[in-house]
């Protein structure tokens, strides 16, 4: 039996911190996995890894395929392999659905990876715009985005949940990005009201944690938090 692997390039403490340079190519993350998130070499825009396929949700609305020699400074990848599923028939805010999956997932002490296709009836997402060197703090560089909204579409959201005792290496809690059937919406999830769906859950078994040790600038870095858990949840939602 396959064992259900989660590869994860870089922690969230790093990209918290600034290393938004990107240490990783396209080309060997897709070698860990079909189904992800993440961003991009200078924290720009939005990664949506699905069906092995990788699109970046940029800042001006765009959805663009992913070239193998892109990088990413942070990105957590599976190939997807759910043990559990169930069907959404009634509209449910991001806020409920979240709720419900904690109640459905195999335990709330490991990482589980989410997939929800189906009917948004509203969503609302986000893409960090590209930053420029001296590289700022995430909380910085998310509190000026831009944000779109969609109402009647299609599409897929994709989450991690990660239990709260590895907050920093992830967000404990979610972490999900939105694509569309039609690949022109997309982005970090801030919230939805999705009705007619399937969940696919997840149960992780291993996480495969992978750090940028061949990038002097990453090595000799002083990475300093201040309140992480807070700036987290401010940036993160």
């Amino acid at each position: 039996m396959t064992e259900n692997v989660l590869y994860q390039h870089q922690t969230l403490g790093d990209l918290m911190a600034g290393v938004f340079e990107g240490t990783l190519t396209f080309e060997e993350l897709l070698k860990h996995g079909d189904m992800g998130i993440g961003t991009f070499d200078d924290f720009e825009g939005e990664l949506i890894l699905l069906d092995g396929v990788a699109y970046q949700a940029r800042e001006d609305g765009a959805i663009l395929p992913v070239s193998p020699e892109q990088t990413t400074p942070h990105a957590a990848v599976t190939f997807f392999n759910p043990d559990r599923e169930y069907q959404i028939n009634q509209p449910m805010t991001l806020k409920k659905v979240r709720s419900d999956i904690v109640k459905r997932v195999r335990s709330k002490n490991v990482f589980s990876v989410v997939k929800i296709t189906g009917h948004f009836e509203y969503i609302h997402t986000r893409a960090v715009p590209k930053q420029q060197k001296p590289y700022p703090r995430l909380i910085e560089a998310t509190r000026v985005q831009p944000e779109f909204e969609k109402y009647d579409l299609d599409g897929t959201a994709i989450g991690i949940f990660t239990p709260e005792l590895f907050d920093g290496v992830a967000k404990g809690g979610f972490h999900c990005h939105f694509i569309s059937d039609d690949r022109t919406f997309g982005g970090h999830i801030l919230d939805y009201i999705v009705d007619g769906a399937k969940c696919e859950i997840q149960t992780i078994e291993s996480i495969v944690q992978h750090f940028a040790v061949h990038d002097d600038e990453f090595l000799d870095k002083d990475i300093h938090y201040h309140n992480l858990a807070a700036e987290m949840e401010e940036a993160e939602g």
